[in-house]
């Protein structure tokens, strides 16, 4: 053990902050103001701001960098190292006997292992994950058919919704069926419209004509019996 000192004075205050600007740690050896660490030494590893605290020498002792006061350590002298030697109390000299006594080394008694408490890990059940649900589009109307048909030299509309009959075919004018195509405007109905309706004047005037004929006829056959009469 080194003997302790009387502490820090102001210039050695200012040394050892020279020296650790240097990048040197000072030894210094603890004071009896310390307590029980008196006469070990340490380094001082920093100078904090003597105004915040009376301590504000830190010193590194062992594992650990604690703060004293000035009054606590003590320029350690040259030599010194930071490895605390143990001193070992003298024995107690043993009165002589007859005999050698033989002294057996007390048995060291095994120090109870600290167990660490043990925690116990909960088994948390995996959850199944949940399935996507599909979002579900709400069900609109049935849809809605309007039919324009030509058969046998008639147009007729028809109507259904779905598989229900809203009207059943009934016949519309060839003009009507023609203003129907015209709103659609669908490029080679219209024209084929137009077609039938063509076919179908030609072949009325054609008919209209035979029956122009014919009254004719008639009529000069009444005109023969309204004279003969």
């Amino acid at each position: 053990m080194v003997a302790a000192g009387q502490g820090l004075s102001t210039d050695e205050v200012q040394s050892i902050r020279e020296a650790l600007a240097a990048g040197r740690k000072p030894k210094v050896v603890f004071t009896s103001s310390a307590g029980q660490i008196a006469g070990q030494v340490g380094q001082v590893v920093e100078l904090t701001d003597p105004s915040v605290s009376d301590e504000f020498v830190v010193v590194r002792f062992g594992r650990d960098e604690l703060p004293f006061s000035p009054a606590d350590v003590a320029v350690a002298p040259r030599g010194a190292g930071r490895r605390v030697v143990e001193v070992k109390a003298e024995p107690e000299p043993v009165p002589p006997a007859a005999e050698p006594e033989f002294v057996l080394d007390t048995p060291r008694v095994p120090v109870a292992r600290r167990e660490e408490p043990k925690v116990e890990q909960q088994q948390v059940e995996a959850k199944p994950a949940r399935r996507a649900v599909k979002a579900v589009k709400p069900k609109g109307p049935a849809g809605l058919t309007v039919t324009l048909a030509y058969a046998d030299g008639e147009w007729t509309v028809a109507a259904q919704q779905g598989s229900k009959s809203l009207a059943k075919p009934y016949v519309v004018k060839p003009a009507e069926a023609l203003r129907m195509v015209v709103l659609v405007d669908v490029p080679g109905v219209q024209e084929a419209v137009e077609q039938i309706l063509a076919a179908e004047r030609a072949e009325a005037e054609q008919q209209a004509g035979r029956l122009r004929a014919e009254l004719a006829e008639i009529e000069a056959r009444l005109a023969e019996l309204r004279e003969a009469g």
